[in-house]
């Protein structure tokens, strides 16, 4: 299984896009400054989530929202 993802760090008021396929793992790799563009802040929390069974859907889908911008994102987040 394939996770997509949308983080958000209430200290720097960014969201952050991603996929894995152990979302445990990744959050913590994140707030634990392993990824570059997330080392910046270390209170990153889960606000959405969505899982697919393939590699390619899961990847189309972190692409789709990476294109939306703040106000879409928040729909996305509020219908979760």
């Amino acid at each position: 299984m394939y996770i997509v993802y949308i983080l958000y760090s209430i200290s720097g008021d960014v969201y952050y896009k991603g996929f894995t396929e152990n979302l445990d793992k990744r959050i913590l790799d994140h707030n634990a400054g392993k990824s570059s563009y997330t080392s910046q802040f270390s209170d990153w929390e889960i606000v959405y989530s969505k899982t697919f069974s393939t590699k390619t859907e899961a990847l189309k889908e972190e692409k789709r929202l990476k294109k939306l911008n703040r106000a879409s994102l928040l729909k996305l987040i509020e219908l979760g």
